[in-house]
């Protein structure tokens, strides 16, 4: 029989070597789709972000809408169009027009002559839309990949806790067996065997409900790649391992840098290109006709010509202009808006992740030892019957309550240091 409760520090180790390798290769926009091997177990990270990127339907997209941009900008760098046109005058009518005697008949040609390099405007603002969209499949990638870890981690918390629950069982069961002997040599009343019956159904009972919330992890975890059943058994990783601790300034000074604004720069480039587009559109076009005309009553043709300018486009096209340099200075606000609030997120997941993991080094350091050894001791003053059975429950509850705490805590810590590295684009030293 176990004399304590085991003390899980996690048998596993959480390899984050492939995350930040992913993280340089969302970086050099290498994000061609592979095929992913059949799953095994146990499951990795890596392996989970592996299959979320090649398999996720939200990174799909982004390759049909760089294929749609592509077809606008063959359409965008396509010259004016030719127009032929047919037009027939003086017939059908009365007196010397009936019938087609005085009938002209003239056939056109015309386009138009684009002036102020409005082919180029559209090119360049459709190609500042194909690099706007690389940077939003990169955010995106890294939001994914943030999402992964942090489910990733939450169902590994889960799994310990579910360790846990079944240590719990077998305490319960152990100290049914104990108070059982000591109710048959009369050295207790009958009334704590009952007591910790129900102690153990108790524990039985959380296990069975961490069990079935495993499941539900292990498949939320696995929707992010496109999976609708699970086929892990489970997860591979340490809650226990911690990279280094940056200070705060350098990792917000690499937020600067991070998908999420570099967004904000590539959207900049689209308002600047939208500008430079209105700009060249306040230039007049001129529109050009040349034609034949063939005069049936005296049997001659001719040729014809003409031209249209249109006035005053500039003061026409003024709106647009301004549209477009509002809509350029508003991505100025919108970023510093975004730094702000990332700020605070980073400082918030720092200051957490700072305080969890001083509070795992405390528990594991200080308080598991502590009521290790208490909870022998009072096992032991209870079978020679100078503790009660209410003071041995209240060490074994103290003690499972401190496991938990403990593994609550590397959670935290876990998470917060996988917001850190999402809102900075990069691992944490040591990682």
């Amino acid at each position: 029989m176990p004399s304590n409760f085991p003390v899980h520090t996690g048998r596993y180790a959480l390899s984050y070597h492939t995350f930040y390798v992913l993280f340089w290769v969302i970086f050099a926009c290498s994000l061609n789709t592979t095929a992913v091997q059949a799953a095994e177990s146990p499951l990795t990270l890596s392996d989970a972000m592996s299959r979320a990127m090649a398999q996720n339907p939200r990174l799909q997209v982004f390759g049909l809408r760089l294929d749609g941009l592509q077809g606008r900008r063959i359409t965008a760098d396509l010259n004016p169009a030719l127009e032929a046109g047919a037009e027939v005058e003086n017939f059908l009518g009365t007196g010397d027009v009936r019938g087609l005697v005085g009938a002209e008949l003239t056939l056109t040609l015309s386009s138009t002559i684009e002036l102020g390099g409005q082919r180029q405007a559209r090119v360049s603002a459709i190609d500042s839309r194909l690099g706007l969209v690389e940077a939003e499949r990169r955010a995106e990638t890294l939001d994914l990949l943030g999402q992964v870890t942090q489910r990733f981690v939450a169902t590994l918390a889960l799994q310990e806790k579910l360790q846990l629950a079944a240590d719990a069982v077998s305490l319960a069961q152990s100290t049914l067996d104990i108070v059982t002997r000591r109710a048959e040599q009369g050295a207790t009343p009958q009334a704590e065997v009952l007591r910790a019956r129900a102690a153990l159904t108790q524990s039985q009972i959380e296990q069975s409900r961490l069990q079935s919330e495993l499941v539900s992890r292990k498949m939320a975890l696995a929707l992010l790649w496109g999976d609708t059943s699970v086929e892990f058994t489970q997860l591979q990783g340490d809650l226990f391992q911690f990279g280094a601790s940056d200070s705060f300034e350098s990792l917000y000074q690499r937020v600067s840098d991070s998908p999420a604004i570099q967004v904000y720069a590539s959207e900049q480039r689209v308002r600047e290109a939208e500008i430079q587009l209105a700009r060249s559109q306040s230039e007049s076009d001129i529109n050009w006709q040349v034609g034949v005309r063939r005069m049936e009553e005296i049997d001659d043709i001719a040729f014809t010509a003409g031209f249209s300018v249109p006035l005053f486009p500039a003061q026409r096209n003024r709106g647009e202009v301004r549209a477009a340099l509002a809509a350029r200075d508003e991505i100025r606000f919108q970023r510093e808006a975004t730094l702000l609030n990332l700020h605070s997120r980073l400082f918030d997941a720092y200051q957490q992740r700072q305080q969890s993991i001083a509070a795992v080094e405390q528990i594991r350091s200080q308080m598991l030892p502590n009521l290790s050894e208490a909870l022998t001791q009072t096992r032991e003053a209870y079978e020679s019957g100078r503790y009660s059975y209410v003071e041995w429950m209240a060490a074994q509850r103290e003690l499972l309550a401190a496991q938990r705490a403990l593994v609550d805590a590397a959670t935290t810590a876990l998470l917060n240091q996988a917001l850190i590295e999402q809102l900075t684009a990069q691992p944490l030293a040591g990682r």
